[in-house]
């Protein structure tokens, strides 16, 4: 799913071809190093999801009785912001070959807004980091790689 094999022997073509497509797909290229075939790129979203406000309202009806225990009710935290990163690697197959690999890995930095449990409380802006293991993703940029890379040394 995260590697594919492309059938030329140029890296820096294939490593311009992939920052075209990942900015196409609305990412900004941060770091590129093109003696190792290595590019990283991001791009900022809202991180809020459907229902996240509903069952942050629920639990914290649900949790109104602990106030009779001396207990506060809880309060779920909300993701409210996304960096999602996209880290991609070239490098030939054999010195001596004209395949190059490619293997891209999406992954995603949550930032979430405050929320308590019991007498602890979250603070805002805690994070957490996961990887995107949607598979559509993945073909959707080696698709759009495919066609950059044999359109590439056709440009007119």
């Amino acid at each position: 799913m995260q590697t594919r094999l492309f059938e030329t022997k140029d890296g820096t073509e294939l490593l311009s071809a992939a920052a075209a497509v990942l900015q196409d797909l609305g990412f900004q290229v941060e770091e590129s190093v093109r003696e190792v075939g290595f590019l990283r790129a991001t791009k900022e979203r809202s991180a809020r999801e459907y229902g996240q406000d509903i069952t942050r309202f629920v639990v914290f009806l649900l949790s109104t009785p602990l106030i009779l225990v001396q207990q506060p009710p809880i309060l779920m935290p909300v993701d409210l912001h996304q960096k999602i990163a996209a880290t991609l690697v070239t490098r030939p197959v054999k010195p001596e070959t004209t395949r190059q690999e490619v293997r891209v890995v999406f992954y995603r930095v949550v930032w979430q807004g405050g929320g308590s449990s019991g007498q602890q409380g979250i603070p805002p802006g805690e994070q957490r980091m996961e990887m995107l293991r949607d598979a559509v993703m993945y073909q959707t940029f080696f698709a759009k790689l495919s066609k950059a890379v044999f359109l590439e040394p056709f440009a007119l």
